[in-house]
């Protein structure tokens, strides 16, 4: 069989984890470095039994990750123009992201 691996939804969007990896996240402001934090929102599972898959989400089943840290994530660039007016604004942004580790798929 393939490796253990979920589907957790965090913050309006999806991520696939498995055991050991690094994910940025949104950030978490009450987050610290070091400090375990749970995802319940568990959409889909596989594991040796199979592939499970949540009607909305798995009961029973959670994802432990570590916290790492805040991270900041690639700049972008937001330009405004305006043709023949002489308006030109240009701004850069950073989000900032909560970086885990993932420890561990847990079922009940």
């Amino acid at each position: 069989m393939s490796a253990t691996y979920a589907i957790i939804a965090d913050g309006g969007r999806q991520y696939r984890v498995e055991p050991g990896q690094q994910l940025e996240v949104d950030l978490r402001c009450d987050a610290k470095r070091g400090q375990q934090i749970q995802f319940d929102q568990v959409v889909a599972l596989r594991d040796e039994n199979g592939l499970q898959i949540g009607r909305p989400t798995l009961a029973g089943v959670r994802v432990v990750a570590e916290v790492l840290g805040p991270v900041r994530g690639e700049k972008i660039i937001v330009q405004k123009f305006k043709r023949r007016k002489n308006y030109r604004r240009k701004h850069g942004h950073r989000q900032w992201y909560t970086q885990v580790v993932i420890r561990s798929i847990e079922t009940e």
